[in-house]
């Protein structure tokens, strides 16, 4: 049988057809695992301007360099981008120290620290608990920034300043307390490499909440082999065992570590008297550890004349009245204390610093409505962040910044099991540190009227064993938990700090 040449053809374009049709399912089947270099590239933003600056009394050229640190997958593929606001002294010196600074909340970007105690500007706001009002808030030079003994590298965590996740990452996955350690590690890692600094002396200081990263980041950074080994660590305003300091049913020992700064703030507000504030301080500590706390530990099984004896005293360190006092148990949570303390001037205090007061919608309440010593602060310092950073260095983009934000729900299980998250305590992380780099020092610095993480409880936290307090350095503030708000205190602070990171 004879098939023509035309028929043959035309047999064939009918049964390549359906091939042909369907191009997007070969493609489909043929579509490779996504890598680095077949996901659209993604482009850090970036600013970088050089000032001059006067700082503890030296006259520099400085850097100051906003960036984003891009974090990747394994494959390459970009998941988030952490913030760093870097300042380093020009000409660039690698045998300089470099600081690592961050804020805490969780969820609060860097701009405490950075426009408030250690940057090469600061906003001006009342220096003795007053509201800080409405703008135009005046941004300063800071020459109590400690930028002439080390470069100084600002990091906001994913969810707070401009940082933030990339494409279709969840925020859930860097927030929690080893996520977020992790995160920020990584982050350091990649800007010592970037600049050559590995081999500069390191430090790492946080505030608050940062005080807990800063524990986990160290032991990020320090718990394996490779290492990036620490000079130091600046704790401001320190939170690490979060059990003890619960203000829950049950816990005694949060009364106890309270009750000092309770002492200083009824002593601040005319509610009590006595010769100095160390002097009070140190009596409330004794009476605390002492008989308040065998009372505490005794629960009803104190004797009527124990019940007595500690009433009488707590009334003194308090300056509450005993009737009150009895109808608390003798237990005084901070918030009911905010309110009480000067419910007969219709004020309530601060819980970041108990210097400051305001006034509620009534004053029959239980706890005050909010924290005087927040609001009295927080326009300005959002005010000057957004300002100095966009318009002077100028940082462009589309994103608030986020002072304090909601990045939740917060993962706050670490390491250790059962047992270690029912007991939430990071302290032995820098004790194991300091057991495993002899070289590695640690500052502490509190304010008498901070509620939000007291002095004494830091106290207790690292005076555990396990920590070698010979490189323990301790230093207190006449303010609250951002010291650095009063003047005095701010220039105190810068020295401390200036102190601790030459005494190397």
């Amino acid at each position: 049988m004879h098939i023509s040449v035309r028929f043959l053809s035309s047999l064939i374009a009918v049964l390549a057809a359906p091939l042909t049709a369907t191009p997007a399912l070969a493609q489909a089947a043929a579509a490779p695992t996504p890598t680095a270099a077949t996901v659209a590239p993604y482009q850090p933003n970036r600013a970088s301007r050089t000032f001059t600056g006067t700082f503890g009394g030296r006259t520099m050229r400085y850097s100051a360099t906003v960036e984003e640190q891009v974090l990747r997958a394994e494959n390459g593929t970009p998941r988030a981008a952490i913030v760093t606001t870097a300042y380093v002294a020009e000409p660039r010196d690698p045998g300089r120290p470099v600081t690592f600074l961050f804020n805490g909340g969780p969820g609060s970007g860097s701009v405490w620290l950075q426009m408030g105690a250690f940057g090469p500007k600061r906003v001006a706001i009342p220096s003795d608990a007053r509201d800080d009002g409405a703008p135009p808030y005046r941004i300063l030079d800071n020459p109590d920034s400690i930028l002439d003994v080390t470069d100084l590298v600002f990091i906001d965590p994913v969810g707070t300043g401009f940082s933030h996740t990339i494409g279709e990452v969840k925020g859930e996955e860097f927030w929690g307390i080893t996520k977020d350690a992790r995160s920020v590690a990584q982050a350091i890692r990649q800007w010592i490499s970037a600049n050559g600094r590995w081999n500069s002396p390191k430090y790492l200081g946080g505030e608050s909440y940062g005080t807990t990263r800063s524990a986990a980041v160290v032991n990020q950074l320090e718990g394996a082999f490779n290492d990036v080994s620490l000079n130091g660590v600046i704790l401001i305003s320190t939170i690490l065992d979060f059990a003890a300091g619960a203000d829950t049913e049950g816990n005694e020992l949060s009364y106890i570590t309270n009750l000092p700064t309770m002492a200083a703030t009824a002593l601040y507000h005319g509610k009590a008297s006595a010769p100095s504030t160390q002097a009070f301080v140190d009596e409330a500590r004794a009476f605390a550890i002492g008989p308040y706390a065998a009372f505490l530990l005794k629960g009803q099984n104190a004797s009527a004349e124990e019940h007595a004896a500690i009433r009488r005293d707590l009334a003194r360190f308090t300056g509450l009245p005993e009737t009150y006092l009895d109808q608390a148990n003798l237990r005084v949570t901070p918030g009911r204390f905010y309110k009480e303390l000067l419910r007969d001037r219709g004020l309530t205090v601060g819980r970041l610093d108990s210097r400051y007061t305001g006034r509620d919608y009534d004053n029959a309440g239980e706890t005050p409505d909010n924290d005087p010593s927040f609001y009295g602060i927080d326009g300005g310092y959002t005010a000057a962040i957004n300002a100095y950073l966009r318009d002077t260095v100028g940082y462009q983009t589309d994103r608030n910044y986020v002072t304090i934000g909601s990045v939740g729900p917060w993962d706050w299980q670490i390491e250790g099991g059962r047992d270690t998250n029912a007991y939430l305590n990071v302290a032995p992380y820098l004790g194991r540190a300091l057991r495993e780099n002899s070289g590695l020092r640690i500052l502490v610095a509190q304010g008498w009227y901070d509620f939000a993480t007291p002095f004494f409880a830091a106290e207790y936290a690292l005076s555990r064993p396990g920590f070698d307090r010979s490189r323990i350095s301790w230093t207190y503030y006449d303010s609250g938990h951002m010291m650095y708000v009063r003047d005095e205190d701010r220039a105190k602070l810068s020295q401390d700090v200036r102190a601790f990171i030459r005494g190397r």
